[in-house]
């Protein structure tokens, strides 16, 4: 990670940027986000700033305006070379103008140039864009306003292009941030990683709330919101009008769809986890893992976490599947050679080399540890299941997604973004390339639970044969906007965008119908949807079907024996009609009206950020210019290794102590972790059961009576404890389990135990 060091004008004065306020407007499950940036020039001379700052890897930036004392001027999208001329022109000549753009390595960051301010001068810089709220494993939707850009490695052979990075121990500027929230269910609660004010609720219905950030924040990290509904399953259908000075037949022209579905699989089906899979974990072993979970003082280190996390998931995975763990950074290394058979021998092995795992291994280098597992042969009737843990920003990311795209047919991709500033382009391009599902683990989030859920994912039957039919009055057709759905989750969200054209004059009414087997069963999930458009949304639903529809097209631009130039002009073409960024489009703004032209040098500014924190480049080239080696690279700091604490979290030293098999065997450990001596423990075991039954009811006992709370970090642990306490068919298993009560002071029933 780079130095921590002030930045300042040349006359160490503060740099120009002051305040950012963001206002933020959710409709249900999509927000709109305004954040207005607001500067001045406190230099003697005119100046020149360069903001080189993340965006969520979703989000379609739909408006970018400037305004200098009374005049406004929005900014037009149009083909980023041609803007890219007309703002160096602008520039060159003293005029004031204004440029934002899309990295052309990664889509969550984005550079906004602003050229011109004269001595004094103040500019409000307005962005706005919208994005589709994730959802959460307790179904709450979650917002996040990135202040972290973290430090992009990059590979020294490939540095060229790279934007430079800074940071500063003391940020300048404040954060400000309004939140406005309407839905047709009611809103339960709304949570934040930052203090709000009360939530204030504007209806009877509990419809309708405001509340704000707390007064003072310094946006030195991750500004999270969580919000909850009542009834937050509930599929929707949502019509939007096109827009009246689009032509007809043009996707904004015509109405757009917007369903979201939430696939509720039968009961029966999701009771039967999968017993066979290949299962690989990648796990950052790069200098920055060697970073705190977050700021509190009982923090783990983040590779400390993953190892924990590494023991949860070795303990958890069912006997004859195969698995392999990766630790990558400037280069790669497995356990193995190949994926092994898990067995008792191979998963002891594995532990043994989970425990002396540090963060030594330089950089983050993704790209090569993928292609070596891909370049790896499957095991049939093992479905190769990958699971992806980093804190790092990478900038060749779509290089790795479309590695991870041509190779969607034989895996499915589980990624989890560590700590804050870990790349949304990465961890959720990944995961949606990869048919899986993706996690952030942030603030003091705990790992285990939220990889445990991906884990139920992964054993989750899989959904194939997946189809979606259109049923529409005669005179209306309906075009799929979004790309096909290849993988659905009990529970999670499908969106789906369509454009919906020609005109009934009868029926006003239509249905969609998304079709798939789940282990040979026929499921059917089915919404009826009115044609007529609802309430003006600002073309909020076009834009973000638009970004899906750019987003496939700029995947279809990469992938081998395209018409690459002919994509791109579509790219282009779709991008300036609906008015939304693209990988070849930027935001150009000229102020033509100003009478005085800028005379005199020009100075160039860097705005300070903290470590890990917002980048605000008030750049000395104005272009991307490639990091020296001491300021881009994670530090590669040989680390000693040490040998491994004893685990503080008893539910931990409980699985650690856990065969492959699911049983425990009686001993001083076990009885430890029950805050007994092995002698309480076997006096009071039942005479006519073994003393790995006895052991194995005990830990299962213990976990459902006082672990409950983390039932979703051990649930698969236990299932296997059951399944091997049935399959050794014991006798007196109802007084083994009463006896056990007796033990440990507790009340369990044998059906709680699911023995």
């Amino acid at each position: 990670m780079v130095n921590c060091c002030d930045l300042v004008s040349e006359k160490n004065e503060p740099v120009p940027l002051k305040s950012i306020s963001v206002e933020l407007q959710v409709r249900d499950h999509v927000a709109s986000v305004s954040s207005c940036l607001q500067y001045v020039n406190e230099e003697e001379r005119p100046l020149e700033a360069v903001f080189v700052f993340p965006l969520p890897a979703d989000a379609a930036v739909c408006h970018f305006s400037a305004r200098i004392g009374e005049q406004e001027i929005v900014a037009e999208v149009q083909d980023k070379q041609s803007a890219r001329d007309q703002y160096d022109d602008a520039v060159s000549s003293g005029q004031q103008a204004f440029l934002l753009e899309e990295s052309e390595e990664s889509s969550d960051v984005f550079k906004l140039s602003v050229g011109c301010l004269s001595p004094g001068q103040k500019a409000s810089i307005t962005i706005v864009y919208i994005i589709e709220l994730s959802v959460q494993a307790d179904d709450a939707l979650r917002f996040c306003l990135p202040a972290v850009l973290n430090p992009r490695y990059t590979p020294a052979v490939s540095a060229a292009g790279v934007p430079e990075v800074s940071s500063a121990s003391v940020i300048p500027y404040t954060l400000s941030l309004s939140v406005e929230v309407r839905s047709s269910d009611r809103i339960s609660k709304l949570e934040s990683s930052c203090p709000l004010d009360p939530l204030e609720f504007l209806d009877a219905q509990h419809t309708h709330a405001t509340v704000n950030l707390t007064a003072g924040h310094r946006f030195d990290k991750d500004v999270e919101l969580f919000l909850y509904y009542e009834n937050s399953h509930q599929p929707s259908a949502v019509v939007e009008a096109g827009a009246s000075a689009a032509p007809s037949g043009s996707l904004m022209g015509d109405p757009a769809l917007m369903i979201s579905l939430y696939p509720e699989f039968p009961a029966d089906v999701m009771s039967s986890l999968a017993s066979r899979g290949e299962f690989i974990f990648v796990v950052d072993r790069s200098g920055s893992m060697d970073c705190k979970m977050h700021h509190g003082n009982d923090a783990q280190m983040r590779i400390e976490s993953a190892r924990d996390t590494l023991l949860l998931l070795l303990k958890s995975l069912p006997m004859g599947c195969y698995f392999n763990i990766y630790g990558f950074g400037s280069h790669f290394e497995s356990f193995f050679p190949q994926s092994v058979v898990y067995s008792e021998d191979t998963m002891e092995e594995a532990l043994k080399r989970v425990k002396s795992m540090s963060a030594d291994m330089g950089g983050t280098e993704i790209l090569q540890p993928l292609k070596h597992i891909y370049s790896q042969p499957c095991y049939p009737d093992h479905p190769r299941q990958l699971f992806i843990f980093t804190d790092g920003e990478v900038w060749n990311t779509k290089e790795v997604l479309d590695l991870v795209k041509r190779h969607v047919y034989s895996h499915r991709c589980f990624s989890f973004g560590i700590g804050e500033g870990a790349s949304t382009a990465l961890i959720t391009g990944m995961a949606r390339e990869g048919s899986g599902h993706a996690q952030f683990i942030t603030g003091t989030d705990r790992m285990q639970p939220k990889v445990m859920q991906s884990l139920r994912f992964a054993l989750q039957p899989a959904v194939d044969n997946i189809s979606v039919d259109w049923t529409v009055p005669e005179g209306v057709k309906v075009d799929m906007l979004s790309s096909s759905i290849n993988t659905l989750f009990q529970g999670q969200r499908a969106l789906i965008y369509a454009q919906i054209k020609g005109q009934s004059s009868g029926k006003k009414e239509g249905a969609v119908t998304v079709k798939y087997k789940l282990k040979d069963q026929p499921v059917t999930n089915q919404l009826q949807f009115t044609l007529q458009p609802t309430e003006d949304t600002g073309l909020t639903i076009h834009r973000l079907a638009a970004r899906s529809v750019i987003r496939s097209l700029e995947l279809e631009e990469r992938a081998e024996g395209a018409d690459a130039e002919n994509v791109r002009k579509r790219i282009v073409e779709l991008s300036v009609q609906a008015g939304v960024s693209s990988a070849h489009t930027a935001f150009i703004g000229i102020n033509k009206d100003h009478n005085q032209t800028v005379k005199g040098p020009l100075l160039q500014r860097r705005v300070p950020v903290a470590p890990m924190a917002l980048q605000m480049d008030f750049d000395s080239t104005m272009h991307y210019s490639m990091a020296s080696s001491n300021s881009m690279i994670e530090s590669d700091d040989e680390s000693d290794q040490t040998e491994a604490e004893p685990l503080k979290d008893p539910v931990l030293q409980l699985v650690s102590l856990q065969k492959a098999t699911g049983c425990w065997e009686l001993n001083a450990s076990l009885a430890a972790v029950f805050g007994k001596t092995e002698d309480e423990v076997t006096n009071q075991k039942t005479a006519q059961v073994d003393g790995s039954v006895w052991a194995t009811v005990l830990a299962l006992i213990w976990l459902y009576a006082f672990k409950s709370d983390q039932q979703v970090e051990w649930q698969f642990v236990a299932m296997k404890a059951a399944s091997w306490v049935r399959s050794q068919k014991p006798d007196s298993l109802s007084q083994c389990v009463c006896d056990g009560n007796a033990l440990l002071g507790c009340q369990v029933t044998e059906d709680m135990l699911g023995i």
